[in-house]
């Protein structure tokens, strides 16, 4: 393996453009101080995901409850709730352990972050505001990180504004509710820990006395912070070997071995933490609900596999990859005097296309993702692209396994798990295309399609 991370002599290290429309961009992004454009960018997020769902409702706030119970000294929520301003009788995914107690399967990261909120609100806390404000703080995240791989600020930014807008990352930020409040707070994690790795890579490579310690220190601190990834979302813990391929040591073993130990740590308190709430490592509501709720409805699961079974891999990558829209005016015979234009995306009762509640393929709903193409064909032996492929693919096939793939969503949410990874792709590829028109036309079409989605994720209730 090379032993540099960048993207080789396709991107020199010099930032300047001589030509195209990215010449402009990156001119005034140099002579600006990268911190005003974070704030910037931390502003237009939060401005766009608490105004893309201002109700709000919440319907769904398991974590909200969880942080209560903690708060009481105890892990079980009060359940059923069916009376009282905060009820909760509808949930899905709940384990019953007595008439008025039960359990949630989710890892308790997103429970643990909302502990100061609902210490002062109680169960009046709006996860969804929280969901909204840690989301913007991870545009400002993924920001640095992309300035940490490209000396091009036009890339960088580009890239930015595709995860922020152009990806289920805006969707998941503007709900908040249970399932998209854990990968928000997944991603924070993820993008601290990428980061740290990156930073610990630069590190390993300076003669300065104590440059070796501090970069292997911060390739720790980067395990770390990727193990508590995964106390927030389970699968997050596959795309362990880029720590592998990036980080601190000068070595893979040793690389390998400080992120490592690092992501020991969470991973054992969550064991632990299991342990002590439930008797058993690995949560078992996870197998009751599987047995419960879905093995009887052989419609939406094949009741001879398990839940995590390698069989529904090919199903369920034609979710990730080929799901297409809902098409009522062309389907329904109600429809058929609509008119079709532009307003018919947008009509409620005729739409020309409407989002698949099972989920739609990534490939139309963010297809900025394919600019990771150029970097993964002819840089692929560099280490930074090998993690990151490596990690996204693994992170990928691991959700790919698993029954469900989010119902109810727009696009497909499980790719929020591998996002941070893949975004650092399509920097590069942006960077090796100098930030042309088929950059910028991809990420304005991926950001079109999901403001699309958001739009009909408020209008039907998800």
């Amino acid at each position: 393996m090379s032993a540099s991370i960048s993207t080789g002599p396709a991107v020199p290290e010099s930032a300047a453009i001589v030509a195209g429309p990215g010449a402009w961009l990156e001119q005034r992004l140099q002579a600006v101080d990268p911190r005003w454009v974070a704030l910037a960018l931390f502003v237009l997020a939060l401005v766009v995901y608490l105004g893309s769902n201002p109700a709000r409702p919440d319907f769904y706030d398991h974590f909200v409850w969880q942080a209560d119970a903690f708060l009481h000294g105890r892990a079980e929520i009060a359940y059923p709730v069916a009376e009282g301003p905060h009820q909760n009788h509808y949930f899905q995914d709940v384990l019953p352990v007595s008439s008025d107690r039960a359990q949630i399967p989710f890892p308790p990261l997103p429970a643990i972050v909302l502990l100061p909120f609902v210490a002062v609100w109680g169960l009046g806390t709006s996860g969804g505001t929280v969901a909204a404000v840690l989301g913007a703080v991870n545009v400002v995240l993924c920001w640095a990180m992309l300035l940490g791989v490209t000396p091009r600020r036009s890339a960088a930014l580009l890239g930015t504004l595709f995860y922020a807008f152009g990806t289920v990352a805006w969707y998941a930020a503007m709900l908040g509710t249970t399932w998209f409040l854990a990968h928000v707070v997944a991603s924070t994690c993820l993008f601290i820990a990428i980061s740290l790795a990156l930073r610990a890579d630069r590190g390993s490579l300076r003669a300065a006395a104590g440059a070796p310690r501090r970069a292997l220190g911060r390739q720790f601190a980067a395990g770390l912070a990727f193990g508590a990834a995964a106390t927030a979302r389970l699968t997050t813990i596959v795309g362990a070997p880029f720590f592998v391929f990036v980080g601190g040591g000068g070595s893979w073993l040793r690389r390998a071995g400080a992120a490592g130990v690092g992501a020991l740590i969470p991973a054992l308190l969550l064991l632990a933490y299991n342990l002590a709430t439930t008797g058993e490592f690995f949560h078992p509501a996870y197998d009751y609900l599987y047995e419960v709720e879905y093995r009887p409805q052989p419609e939406l699961v094949n009741p001879d596999w398990a839940a995590e079974d390698p069989r529904y891999v090919p199903q369920n990558a034609g979710i990730m990859l080929a799901s297409m829209p809902l098409t009522p005016l062309l389907d329904d015979p109600a429809c058929s005097d609509r008119p079709i234009g532009l307003g018919a995306l947008f009509d409620r009762e005729c739409p020309l296309l409407r989002p698949d509640p099972i989920g739609m393929s990534l490939l139309l709903t963010s297809p900025a993702y394919l600019l990771a193409l150029p970097v993964l064909l002819r840089d692929w032996r560099r280490r930074l692209v090998a993690g990151a492929a490596v990690a996204t693919l693994a992170i990928a096939l691991a959700d790919l396994m698993h029954f469900s793939q989010g119902w109810v969503q727009f696009g497909y949410r499980f790719s929020n798990d591998f996002a941070p990874f893949a975004v650092l792709l399509v920097a590069l590829g942006i960077a090796r295309l100098r930030a042309g028109w088929l950059s910028i036309g991809l990420v304005a079409f991926s950001i079109a399609v999901n403001a699309w989605g958001v739009y009909w994720g408020v209008t039907l209730g998800w």
